[in-house]
C-alpha cells in the first residue's frame, strides 16, 4: 500500500487581498470617515462635529494617511480665513459598494441581536 501525502496549504495574512484593503481603510476612525465622505464633500470642522468623540489630532492623521493612500483628497482653497474640503477620490469612491454591504451585513448580523 502506497501512502499519500498530503500536503497542507496554510494562508497567512500577507496572501490575504483582505488584510491589504483592511490595512488602508481598517481601523476605529478610517471607515466612519469614509462612510461620512460617500454622503459628499465636508470640511474638518464638520468632520469633527459629526465624530464627536475622535481627537481633533487623530482625525487630522487619519485624513493625512487616507490621502496619502489615495482614498481621499483634500482641497485647499486661496480664501481668508483658509478652506479645505475632503471628498472622496475615484479610488475612496470605488470602496462605496463594500462599505454598503459592510453596512448591510453588521444591521442584519450584529446591530440586530444588540436589540433583542
Amino acid at each position: 500500500m502506497t501512502e499519500k501525502k498530503v500536503e497542507i496549504k496554510t494562508h497567512g495574512p500577507e496572501e490575504c487581498p483582505i488584510t491589504a484593503t483592511i490595512d488602508v481603510i481598517g481601523g476605529k476612525w478610517k471607515p466612519p470617515i469614509i462612510w461620512i465622505l460617500l454622503k459628499g464633500p465636508m470640511r474638518f470642522g464638520e468632520l469633527g462635529k459629526m465624530m464627536p468623540n475622535i481627537a481633533l489630532k487623530v482625525l487630522s492623521r487619519q485624513l493625512k494617511e487616507l490621502e496619502a493612500e489615495g482614498i481621499i483628497v483634500r482641497k485647499a482653497y486661496p480664501e481668508v480665513p483658509p478652506r479645505v474640503e475632503y471628498s472622496l477620490s475615484k479610488k475612496g469612491e470605488s470602496l462605496r459598494d463594500i462599505m454598503e454591504l459592510m453596512s448591510e451585513w453588521s444591521v442584519k448580523n450584529i446591530l440586530a441581536k444588540q436589540i433583542i
